[in-house]
């Protein structure tokens, strides 16, 4: 099969899935086929390849050549990934110097979360690390650290990282790494930057931020997040997949290397750049630089016209993160009764996306990690039952999320009326 084959589906513009089609019943088609009728709300899993980043990675496919050798060849495909690296950095307010390219967001956060430091050269030796309940996996797991060594903080009912717990770790004297997503994957809960500042005051504290699902969705900069290094992935903003990135706050201050061999990516990511892909995020984070400035009122108010047509349908519906701030096009609903693994299947059946948690826990039974550590912080819910997030992008049409209020509507009425049966 021919690589436009296998990029074009989500892109046709006679068959944009993305679109709402006559008619949602019988089984499930495909959602990467031409004349797919369906609706795509899992956005914050993977965003659909934008245009402008298959264009860019079908160029950088024909043109080949390795960045690292000196021919034509060669040059072509340095400027490819240099034109990349500063658009990425544009897109977090960073120099293009500090952008490492890797293969995604869970081999940037296992760079990033390293015990062993430099700053000009000299050790900057980290002794713990603090990662926040119901973050990543590739977070909460504890990258290279001892397990030992890492210790989980709670959260509110809001998602918000207990402050009284950060300041407590923070306070215990020993230089220390702070990870933490600055918007949660699954209730798109946005973690208020100036409480941890505070919580940081004075103590020996590097700090990395995993700004997957915020980047293209809300402004970034990296010294305003007070961020040592951020973590971003391609294919959430619209890139090919397999392509992320660590962005570090300044050149002189960097990570033990992860995949040792050759000089790449600034002697700190062996291994020949992955070119097509790393042109297709350069393309994608152009368009959601552009986006995050002119397009973000307009998203968040789909988020609000659903949560609207939904709290009429089921006032005893809970929007998880409610009280704090959120991403604009994130949405987790929980209701008693609703299981959030049924509901996903019966709204695949109907021609929806969605997810009942995050796309890396699919095909598990496991409670969500998000629902059960808000829960544990207050939140009235039942995390066994799990939640329904939907997801959505700019290209989302009002059309589109009154398709999926209908949807949604529907199943929290049926499972209200279990309920008082």
């Amino acid at each position: 099969m021919s690589v436009t084959a296998l990029c074009s589906p989500w892109h046709d513009a006679n068959s944009r899935n993305l679109r709402m089609g006559a008619d949602f019943e019988g089984e499930p088609t495909n959602a990467m086929t031409h004349g797919a009728s369906r609706l795509y709300f899992d956005h914050n899993a993977s965003a659909p390849l934008l245009p402008e980043a298959r264009e860019a990675l079908l160029e950088a496919l024909d043109a080949g050549g390795n960045p690292s050798s000196v021919h034509a060849e060669g040059r072509r495909a340095h400027a490819t990934v240099e034109h990349a690296r500063e658009a990425v950095a544009a897109l977090v307010g960073a120099e293009p110097a500090c952008v490492v390219f890797t293969s995604g967001a869970t081999e940037a956060a296992n760079l990033a979360l390293t015990p062993d430091w430099t700053r000009s050269g000299e050790a900057l030796r980290r002794e713990r690390l603090a990662v926040c309940a119901g973050d990543h996996p590739c977070l909460t797991a504890g990258g290279r650290f001892d397990p030992a060594a890492v210790e989980e903080l709670d959260v509110d009912a809001r998602g918000v990282i207990d402050g009284s717990m950060l300041r407590a770790w923070a306070g215990q004297g020993a230089p220390g790494l702070l990870a933490f997503a600055l918007a949660n994957n699954e209730s798109g809960v946005v973690q208020p930057v100036d409480p941890v500042r505070e919580g940081l005051a004075g103590s020996d504290t590097m700090v990395v931020v995993d700004a997957v699902q915020a980047a293209g969705r809300m402004p970034l900069h990296i010294a305003s997040l007070g961020a040592d290094a951020l973590i971003l992935s391609g294919h959430k903003i619209g890139a090919a997949t397999g392509v992320g990135a660590l962005v570090l706050r300044d050149e002189h201050t960097a990570p033990a290397r992860l995949l040792r061999g050759g000089a790449q990516e600034g002697r700190l990511r062996a291994g020949t750049q992955a070119v097509a892909a790393i042109a297709s995020f350069g393309a994608a984070a152009r368009i959601a630089l552009r986006r995050t400035n002119t397009e973000r009122a307009a998203m968040l108010a789909m988020r609000e016209r659903l949560e609207a047509r939904l709290r009429g349908a089921s006032p005893e519906a809970v929007f998880v993160g409610e009280g704090a701030v959120r991403l604009p096009n994130t949405l987790l609903v929980a209701a008693p009764g609703l299981r959030g693994e049924t509901a996903q299947i019966a709204l695949d059946l109907q021609g929806f996306a969605v997810s009942s948690g995050s796309a890396c826990a699919s095909g598990k039974v496991d409670v969500s990690p998000v629902l059960s550590a808000y829960a544990r912080g207050g939140l009235a819910i039942e995390p066994a039952l799990g939640a329904v997030r939907i997801s959505f992008g700019f290209e989302t049409t009002d059309a589109e999320i009154d398709a999926m209020a209908d949807a949604i509507a529907g199943l929290l009425g049926r499972a209200r009326a279990r309920e008082a049966a």
